[in-house]
């Protein structure tokens, strides 16, 4: 599996929280050709509900799931990406302020 993590060695003590969803429109294909597409989303804690609520509203991410900070994605085909919520999405804050 290809991993990319976009935290910081500063980021990964800091956002602490990663949401992690299998990505329905990127799997099997692309850099996931063949596998499933995993996208995470590191945060800071106090962050966490807001972003896992704005990526359970997203109709392509499924299987939405909190893993360690040390996650690894398994050895098998596919692709799985790291994110950094330096900000929660605005579309995560509409309504929630």
């Amino acid at each position: 599996m290809i991993f990319e993590d976009d935290r910081t060695a500063a980021q990964k003590k800091t956002h602490s929280v990663i949401w992690m969803a299998t990505d329905s429109s990127m799997s099997n294909w692309g850099l996931a050709k063949g596998g499933p597409s995993f996208a995470g989303w590191a945060c800071l804690p106090k962050d966490s509900r807001l972003v896992e609520e704005w990526i359970r509203e997203r109709p392509e991410m499924g299987r939405v799931r909190q893993v360690p900070p040390t996650y690894h994605p398994p050895s098998t085909p596919g692709h799985c990406h790291i994110y950094v919520a330096d900000e929660v999405p605005p579309a995560a804050q509409k309504g929630k302020e």
